[in-house]
């Protein structure tokens, strides 16, 4: 975190980069801008995009606020109001000359002016750039974010900004050290092109270990967190989840899914009018994916201040990690000894289609020779896990002690969904008692604090999917008779371990007045 000045508020910084160009980062730095804003905090954005700038285009401002560098570095230049209550944008230094921005070499000159910003968060976009300013700012963020889309040029240019990250972290770690870092230059030129981290920390080991060590310890530092943006098939949902699995194991790198934002006109309506989606089209789709967003966002920085901002731990990298082969068969499968048969095969089924052939998230990352060492593990975990026999002879072979491991040596829950969770459980447990009146809000709301998604409780509850989209979007013209709505209502209460009398009745008659108001104001 970029410290505030003494006697300020708390200021939080968060960079939005790490993907090539049309992914939605504006949309997302100006909409994160935009929900912080609308909690009553206030708000800078900031365009450090090297090749333009163009947030004022989606805050209804006609021209970006312009001024000399001089003004810039004098801190003369005043962030600049929108339409927006609370959030203001940062003014860009403007070169009369060549009629073009003025972009600093160094991310130190956005860093003091940030410092001098007495507000609740800052908001970076720091467009598709990977030069050192860029990658300074973001690794000095409270939450670093790569946008990214499910098509192949845009997630191998987000695995290589995850490279980039890294290199630059163990440069700035061994700059005063000139001998460590040209042992360092030397291997790099030595291996492959966009050779991964783990591989750069086994081939410095070969020469230097203390070096290695510090190799290593710097990959942990490394800490990005992800957005999937235009997502339009079902298989895009799971493209961040996948591409996490695909950072850590072959780049050594934490990037950590934060969710995904669906492709939706309303965005490109939204743009043609000049206004920010969550203001604009506030119930579209994508601005929900967004909220979600920034609801994790929010719960990573609550949990940060928890820690005092530390990072959370890490596994060491060990070697089979910079060979990219996980130790044991579960492992592979990313799964506790203690997973039953059925986890065992849907961890099956979600590693054969993240490694499948052609699988999007792999691009650039896995060479086709590890790519069939991979498959074949798979295969032989699934193989010796689900038979009793061999299970049995391959646990007593693996683990002499037989003492079953509790925890995944593999990262299987999210931290930000985890913090999310944690945070609406709380929010929860104090807005619901015995005279709570449920809407639509509230129900999804109490089904995303535990966890559920809305096709698990139509698969258990054979409810339509779209009518319980409608129930919690309150379409009630999509709804059948009263009657029938009043039974889904208890059937979703029930799955999510509620009152199902309190919960239909309440729900119920917010449906009958809500219908009565639209009869008698088209009367």
């Amino acid at each position: 975190m970029i410290e505030s000045a003494s006697g300020a508020r708390t200021r939080r910084v968060i960079a939005v980069g790490g993907g090539r160009g049309g992914v939605g980062k504006t949309l997302l730095t100006v909409n994160l801008g935009v929900y912080f804003a609308q909690l009553g905090r206030e708000v800078v954005v900031c365009d450090t995009d090297p090749f333009g700038s163009n947030l004022h285009g989606v805050l209804g401002l006609e021209t970006p606020p312009l001024v000399t560098s001089e003004a810039l570095e004098e801190g003369k230049a005043k962030p600049v109001s929108t339409i927006v209550p609370g959030l203001r944008l940062l003014p860009t230094a403007y070169d009369p000359m060549t009629a073009t921005p003025i972009r600093p070499n160094r991310g130190s000159h956005w860093a003091r002016q940030i410092e001098k910003l007495d507000v609740d968060y800052v908001l970076l976009n720091l467009g598709a750039s990977t030069t050192a300013s860029t990658l300074d700012l973001f690794l000095q963020a409270d939450v670093g974010i790569c946008v990214t889309a499910p098509e192949p040029l845009a997630i191998e240019t987000t695995y290589r900004f995850c490279r980039a990250l890294y290199l630059r972290v163990l440069r700035r770690a061994l700059t005063k050290e000139r001998f460590k870092l040209r042992l360092v230059e030397r291997v790099i030129a030595a291996l492959p092109p966009l050779a991964p981290p783990p591989a750069i920390v086994a081939e410095i080991k070969r020469y230097d270990d203390g070096v290695a060590k510090v190799a290593a310890e710097e990959m942990l530092r490394v800490a990005a967190h992800l957005v999937v943006g235009q997502t339009r098939l079902r298989s895009d949902l799971d493209l961040g989840v996948s591409m996490s699995v695909i950072a850590e194991r072959f780049l050594g790198i934490s990037l950590e899914n934060l969710g995904h934002i669906e492709h939706d006109d309303a965005v490109w309506l939204t743009v043609r009018r000049r206004q920010p989606l969550l203001i604009d089209s506030p119930t579209s789709k994508s601005a929900r994916n967004i909220e979600r967003v920034a609801r994790r966002i929010l719960a990573l920085l609550a949990a940060q201040s928890t820690r005092g901002g530390a990072l959370p731990p890490r596994a060491p990298v060990t070697q089979q990690r910079a060979a990219a082969l996980p130790a044991t068969l579960y492992e592979v499968l990313g799964v506790p000894r203690t997973a039953a048969d059925d986890e065992i095969r849907r961890a099956v089924k979600r590693q054969r289609e993240i490694f499948r052939e052609g699988s999007l998230p792999l691009c650039s990352v896995v060479a086709p020779e590890v790519l069939r060492q991979v498959q074949a593990r798979i295969e032989e975990a699934h193989d010796t896990l689900l038979d009793p026999v061999r299970r049995r002879a391959y646990d007593l072979s693996t683990f002499p002690d037989d003492t079953p491991a509790t925890v995944v040596p593999q990262r299987s829950s999210n931290a930000a969904q985890m913090a999310e969770l944690a945070m609406l459980q709380a929010e929860l447990a104090r807005e619901i008692n015995a005279e709570t009146q449920f809407t639509g809000a509230l129900l999804r709301k109490v089904r995303e604090s535990q966890g559920i998604e809305i096709t698990e409780i139509a698969q258990r509850t054979k409810i339509n999917v779209a009518h319980l989209n409608a129930i919690e979007n309150e379409s009630f013209g999509d709804l059948p008779a009263l009657v029938y709505v009043q039974g889904f209502v208890q059937q979703v209460a029930k799955h999510l371990k509620l009152d199902p009398a309190q919960v239909a009745k309440t729900y119920s008659r917010r449906l009958r007045d809500l219908s009565l108001g639209r009869a008698r104001s088209s009367g």
